[in-house]
């Protein structure tokens, strides 16, 4: 079946948001409860006592960053929108943030105080959440021409506003390459393969490739990431760990929604794992293979939509390459 680029962008970008709502009403929930009581559809309540189809902070950046790139890329801009939806509730389903993550919102505290965006994020071992990742797809659709060595560049710059430390930020780039592997076309195991094969030979020509610990990244990287059993899958908010469930359930899936719903199912982090697993799967099938019931539900449909639509006619309408 031949999808378009455009539908793999709607795809991805609506197949977030949708498993971000997904994970909302039972997030912080174990993986056993999960298996008492599995999510086979959009619910409302529980965790956050919000109504059906809301979604988290993880939406809300995303959107903020979707918004940002639409005159390009411009990391003022895109710390611009984080504040606001900070302090005013911007891109936010019901007028107010929610489920703020602490590095996160140092980060856009310190952008309050005036330090510039791309130094704002944490830098320490303890800032290695997964707080920039599940906001980075609006990153891999804007590079969807450039070439690795430029998606891996605004990969990084885009995580640093909230997540400076190599890890999150070659997570994103993983993340990203992978993502726009997908965008054109490839199948889920070659995009896969593709990924760790880019951004490792990319680290190894970085100075920094000795002090990035490579061994975080290695079940990845093994290109078997698909075999491991469920009970060795992360799913805390851990940068790598959110990045290999998004991967594993993808790669462990053979449709948008077994995927989303693998990963909700995997307890703990859900909004996050199915934010990131919702994204790629999106991409790989497509925005059609995204049930239209979710989609009715999801809070503030129009307004995501127009969003979504000037987004995507200004990356389309893009006769070059970005640059910085």
């Amino acid at each position: 079946m031949d999808i378009s680029l455009k539908d793999r962008m709607l795809g991805g970008l609506w197949g977030a948001i949708v498993g971000d709502a997904l994970g909302v009403p039972v997030e912080f929930k174990d993986r056993e409860e999960r298996k008492k009581d599995p999510v086979t559809d959009m619910r409302g309540y529980g965790t956050f006592s919000q109504p059906p189809g809301t979604w988290s902070d993880d939406s809300s950046l995303l959107l903020c960053t979707a918004e940002s790139l639409i005159d390009g890329f411009n990391v003022a801009r895109m710390g611009e929108l984080f504040v606001r939806w900070f302090i005013k509730g911007y891109w936010t389903p019901h007028g107010i943030a929610f489920d703020i993550g602490n590095s996160t919102m140092s980060a856009i505290r310190r952008m309050m105080n005036g330090t510039a965006p791309e130094t704002a994020g944490g830098e320490s071992e303890h800032d290695n959440g997964n707080g920039s990742l599940m906001r980075i797809l609006p990153v891999a659709v804007y590079c969807v021409r450039s070439s690795p060595s430029e998606v891996i560049d605004y990969a990084h710059r885009a995580s640093a506003l909230t997540h400076r430390h190599y890890i999150a930020q070659a997570a994103c780039a993983f993340y990203c390459i992978m993502a726009k592997a997908l965008l054109q076309g490839a199948n889920p195991h070659g995009a896969y393969e593709l990924t760790s094969y880019v951004i490792q030979s990319y680290y190894d020509k970085m100075l920094f490739r000795s002090e990035l610990p490579f061994s975080h990244f290695s079940r990845l990287f093994s290109g078997a990431i698909d075999t491991l059993p469920e009970n060795e899958i992360g799913s805390d908010g851990f940068v790598v760990h959110t990045l290999e469930a998004g991967v594993w359930c993808l790669l462990n899936s053979g449709s948008y929604k077994e995927a989303v719903l693998r990963a909700v199912n995997l307890g703990e982090d859900t909004d996050t794992t199915a934010i990131v697993t919702g994204g790629l799967a999106g991409i790989c099938y497509g925005y059609d293979a995204i049930p239209q019931e979710w989609i009715d539900k999801i809070v503030r449909k129009d307004d995501i939509k127009k969003l979504f639509e000037r987004f995507i006619e200004a990356v389309n309408g893009s006769l070059r390459i970005p640059k910085p």
